[in-house]
């Protein structure tokens, strides 16, 4: 197979653990990717802030392909500027982001590798055999995209509207502070049924028992109750009055010099890393593309194609016995 370089990742595919690193120490300059050429994030700067805007707001803010790498050049673009001293994450249109856009991946048959042309290789729906070294490899680029929010050495803030779902919550729980609508909602339904949170922040944000309730069920949270849990920081009614919170925040945030903020989210972040958060995203990357590939979620694929993504999700979601519920095994 082709030595394939991922745009904007500037390394051939390969298993990177040197990249699972503390704080800072991956905050430096892409190569191939500019901002000009962002598909799916917009980028700007004003008054010491740094803003990052989700920007598919036809697809609430969907994750494509481009968007996880946009994010991670966005940010050290940030880390890079002397006059940036916070980043401001949110989504265009009053949404945050509704999550990885499955629909391509949920209602399409498997592809072959060597068939693909784009330049950034689909090995999440890969063609028996599944090959789960090459889905590793894809998805542990991917949340170490996302990881550049935690890695950043200055504070990023996310302001959540309407949803932050799947693989959006991937991305709001990597944020330093959280303020969401108390209306809007938070949660990974895919942890029912060909999904597992790569980024494993459940945990280290709401303790075991909760985790384990949430991820279980694929509840979502409104922003009240994801504040009262510990979720998220604080949830605020209206989007207009969550916009003035936040602003008031940034406004304190850009009067401290950027090395306090540093030390202090170092030394937070630290304290969580040591409690296992970086082995728990391996193991939740490897979880991950074996639910997608289980007896289970290659059934729940099977009924994207014969109904629809949206259809098959409304039923993954009801509550009800599905046709994957007792599937039995062969032997």
């Amino acid at each position: 197979m082709k030595n394939i370089l991922l745009t904007g990742v500037l390394r051939p595919l390969r298993f990177i653990p040197q990249q699972w690193s503390s704080i800072g120490t991956t905050t430096r300059k892409m190569g191939s990717l500019s901002v000009k050429d962002f598909k799916s994030v917009r980028f700007f700067t004003k008054d010491r802030v740094a803003h990052i805007v989700l920007n598919r707001p036809n697809l609430l803010n969907a994750i494509d392909k481009h968007m996880p790498f946009e994010i991670q050049t966005a940010v050290q673009k940030a880390n890079f500027d002397e006059e940036v001293h916070v980043i401001l994450l949110y989504g265009a249109g009053d949404v945050f982001c509704a999550g990885y856009d499955l629909k391509s991946y949920a209602e399409e048959k498997p592809r072959d590798l060597e068939k693909q042309d784009d330049d950034i290789p689909d090995y999440v729906n890969q063609k028996m055999p599944w090959d789960p070294a090459l889905d590793y490899q894809f998805m542990a680029t991917v949340t170490n995209a996302y990881m550049e929010i935690w890695r950043s050495m200055k504070p990023v803030v996310a302001k959540i509207k309407r949803v932050a779902i799947g693989g959006g919550s991937d991305i709001a729980l990597a944020c330093d502070l959280t303020f969401m609508e108390k209306h809007s909602k938070i949660g990974y339904p895919p942890s029912v049924i060909w999904g597992c949170p790569t980024s494993a922040f459940w945990t280290f944000r709401v303790g075991m028992e909760k985790a384990k309730r949430i991820l279980f069920t694929g509840e979502l949270l409104t922003g009240e109750k994801a504040e009262r849990i510990g979720l998220i920081g604080e949830s605020v009614e209206g989007n207009e009055e969550l916009d003035k919170r936040v602003d008031q925040v940034l406004q304190r945030l850009v009067t401290v010099p950027k090395n306090q903020l540093w030390y202090q989210k170092s030394v937070v972040n630290h304290v969580v890393e040591q409690q296992g958060l970086l082995s728990a995203q391996r193991l939740s990357i490897i979880y991950d593309g074996m639910s997608r590939h289980s007896p289970e979620g290659i059934q729940f694929q099977r009924r994207c194609m014969e109904i629809g993504f949206k259809k098959a999700v409304r039923e993954r979601d009801s509550g009800k016995e599905t046709i994957w519920s007792h599937m039995k095994r062969e032997t």
